[in-house]
Formats: structure tokens, sequence, C-alpha cells
């Protein structure tokens, strides 16, 4: 028996004997019943015997499950107008810190600030599993956040709790292989978000070759199910394009023979976990346990997807005022309506010529409202101090890629000196750290325009058709 299945068993021990002592007899039964799950929370909240109060914890949580999804709201709803800060303790302290402006009364106002429901998850995940239905119950959540603004702030309360309990110290990297467990293998063909698994055999050719790794972290009490995952390509230079990684008739190489690792899908797992952070602990980790294992491998890159430019760009194409775009730019945009666009060499020359400098725009100057970048992979990447090192023009030629990127994916280069540098330049400045390549093509609208030739240094297009995945789209 593995440690975390003899503890999740104490648990589950502990937690019936408690629901002994709780509703033993039937009248005690009935009147448990009746009780409603704003009582069990009150009760909850007071209760002092550990195994009470993992049996009420578990009852609150099996009751919570069982609600339909209107009643769900209406839990959420209580726990926002129950179980918030008591307001009278919040005022005392105010005053209190207000007259003495020491340690005691900074720790005082602290402690009365905090919602009482933030207790109350802390101790709804004492019960067995409890970890497990609380990230499902902010699922549930976070899939109706946007109908509600109070449950923004009980996301708040969620967010913060597990950002401790999913801190980088209670992780585990595992690898995964084509020996790994078939449960947890059919979890990642279910949470591959990035580039679909399409079966069995599809998962066997991305794990069980020599030139392919792949790694995910755990959680001691989520037992085996996977919080984020990242697909490796081991090769001898940068991939332009999905199809060098993933085609079937792909060159297999010997592991030593390899002088990249290329990073070409990351995919997090749980959705109650979104906006805790994993994968930048995530690749930095791997980046040393290939580095340890791998010693000839000298470029670590990413080939990522491009999941916002599509509607940035259709953004700007129905604004008939933007000056981003000139009316010849307007004109050659309305070749990507036709689907078949990648498959017409003349097309997609001319598609190239503007889009790529677009998508530098894209890149290098366009900011949300926080003055972060647009494209939310390219936050994650240039956060963690990775350089956007290259623009792929035709990297994936699938219709889910051609809806999102117009078939743009980008390479992000980790060079381990800079990441640090990198990552200040973005944090302090705003500033992307790009090539010098990408940097130029800044100006290639403005040099087509005068009647240039496009991008310096670019690939002809029957070159790039080769590299895909038959040149179309999958």
């Amino acid at each position: 028996m593995s440690e975390a299945s003899f503890f999740t068993d104490m648990l589950q021990s502990i937690t019936d004997r408690g629901r002994q002592l709780l509703f033993s007899g039937s009248r005690t039964t009935q009147v448990a019943a009746e009780v409603d799950l704003q009582t069990l929370c009150e009760m909850l909240l007071s209760s002092r015997g550990e195994a009470s109060s993992m049996a009420l914890a578990a009852e609150i949580l099996e009751r919570w499950g069982a609600l339909e999804s209107e009643d769900a709201q209406k839990f959420f709803h209580m726990l926002h107008e129950k179980f918030g800060p008591e307001m009278s303790k919040l005022d005392q302290s105010i005053e209190n810190y207000r007259a003495e402006k020491n340690s005691a009364a900074i720790i005082a106002l602290h402690q009365a600030a905090e919602p009482r429901r933030q207790e109350l998850l802390r101790r709804l995940n004492h019960a067995p599993n409890g970890t497990a239905k609380l990230v499902r119950m902010r699922q549930q959540l976070l899939a109706s956040k946007e109908q509600s603004t109070e449950n923004h702030a009980l996301d708040a309360d969620f967010a913060h709790l597990f950002g401790s309990w999913f801190n980088r110290g209670f992780l585990t990297l595992r690898p995964i292989d084509w020996s790994t467990p078939a449960h947890i293998l059919e979890k990642i063909i279910k949470y591959e978000a990035v580039h679909e698994i399409a079966g069995w055999e599809e998962l066997r050719r991305r794990l069980a070759p020599a030139d392919r790794r792949c790694f995910a972290f755990f959680h001691p009490r989520l037992a085996d199910e996977p919080l984020v995952f990242v697909e490796v390509a081991l090769t001898r230079s940068v991939p332009r394009a999905i199809g060098d990684v993933l085609d079937e008739g792909r060159e297999q190489i010997n592991a030593d023979q390899a002088t990249t690792a290329v990073f070409y899908s990351i995919s997090n797992c749980q959705d109650g976990l979104r906006g805790i952070s994993f994968g930048n602990f995530l690749i930095k980790q791997v980046v040393e346990d290939l580095r340890r294992d791998l010693p000839g491998l000298k470029n670590f890159v990413t080939l990522s997807p491009v999941p916002g430019f599509g509607r940035w760009l259709a953004k700007a194409r129905a604004s008939a005022t933007d000056p981003l775009l000139s009316e010849a730019d307007r004109e050659t945009l309305m070749l990507l309506d036709d689907p078949t666009w990648p498959d017409k060499e003349s097309t997609a020359v001319e598609v190239e010529r503007v889009l790529l400098p677009l998508a530098a725009r894209y890149f290098l100057i366009e900011r949300t409202l926080e003055g972060r970048p647009v494209d939310p992979v390219a936050r994650f990447h240039l956060g963690n101090g990775a350089r956007l090192e290259r623009l792929n023009f035709l990297g994936d030629c699938s219709t889910k890629a051609m809806q999102q990127a117009h078939c743009l994916m980008v390479n992000y280069l980790y060079k381990l000196d800079d990441i640090v540098a990198n990552h200040e330049a973005l944090a302090q400045r705003g500033e992307v750290i790009a090539s010098p390549a990408v940097k130029s093509l800044l100006n290639q609208n403005d040099e087509s325009r005068r009647g240039g030739n496009g991008q310096k240094g670019a690939r002809p297009f029957a070159q790039i058709m080769n590299s895909t995945l038959g040149g179309g789209r999958k």
C-alpha cells in the first residue's frame, strides 16, 4: 500500500468514526438530515474535535456534490453573505490600529479582515478527498464567475488558499512514458489541450520513441491526477512547424544525438486550479533534469501556438478606421477568408508579406489594459524569462490553428543565463525581449508598401510547405 493510500484510508476511518458519533441513532440521523448546509457550516467552524470536524466536512462536501446548478449558486451566495468578515470585529480592529499602530494591532486587523469562509474552506479540506472536491467546487464557481460580482470575492479566497496548498514545495515531478499506468495515460489523452491526441497509437508515438519525453506535476492530495504536463521533443534543430515534431514519418534519433529540447505542448489539467501557476516551475525543473541526463543539449525552445492572434486581427479588420491597416493590407487579408489559402502558393506569399509584420506588432507593441502582452501564451513564456525567438509562418495548418492564429506558431528561447534579465525587462519596463529577426519585422509593413519584397531571410514557400503536415490541414 502506498503512503498516499494509507493516509487516505486513515482519514476515511477517522471520518467514519466521527459520523457515527455525530449521527448515531435514528432520531439523530433524522435531525441531521434536516439540518441545512449553512447550519452545518456553522457547526464545522465551531467544532473542536478532529473526528467530528472531519465528519462534518465530509457531510457538507457530500451534500454540495449532490446539488443542482441553481442550488450550488445559492450555496456560493450563502458563503459570500454569511461567512464574510465579522464586521463588528473588523471595525473595532481598525479603531485599535488607528490608536496603536503596533505589530499586535496589525495582526489583529489581519485576522479580523479575513473572511470566515477561508477558515471554513481550510476545514473542508480535512475531509477525505477534500482537496479534490474543493478544486471541483472552484471549477464550478469559475464557470459562473461572470454572472455574479460577489463570486469574484469568493474566488479570491479560493485562489489565496490554493496558492499555498499547491505551492512548488508540495508538487512532485514525474516522468510520463509508455510504461506509465494506463489510468494516468488516459488522463494525458483527455487533458491534452494544444495538439489533440487522437488515441492510444498517437499517444505511443509521443511517448515511446527515444527522442521523446513527457513530464507532469502531481500533488499528494490529488493521487494520480496530473496538474500540468509538458511534452518534449529532442531534435537536432529548432523546428518551424508542428509537422516537424508530430509527423508520423519523421526521422527518429537517439536521445544523445539531440542538441535541442523542444517544449511543444504544455497542458493544464485542472480547470479548478486556473490561475495557480505551475508551468513556470515545470519548465525550469524539466530543463534542469534534461541538462543533467543529456549534457549534449544546448538549446531549450518552445514551439508554441498563438491563441489570441486571430481574434486581435479580426478586431483590427472589423474597424474601418483602425490606422494599423492600410487599404492594401485589408485587401490582402481578405485572402484569409478562403479556408484553402495555405494551399495556394501565390496567395500564401501575399499573406505572409502582410501577416508577419502584424504578428511582430502583436507581440512587441500591443498590450492589455494592465500593460501586459496581449497573447496568453506569450505572457506565460515571456514572463518566465524566455526570448521571442522566431515567428513561424504556416507553422500549424490544423483547423484549430487556422481559426486561432492563421497558421502562425512561435519559438520562445529559454537561455538560462538570460532568463532573469529577460523577466525583469518585461516586469519592470514592459519590454519584450526578442531576436533581431523578429524586431526587424516591425518595419516590414512600411517597406512592403514602398515595394519591398517582404521578410528578409524568409524561407521559400515550397520549403515551408514541405515542413508542414502534408502542406494542409488536419
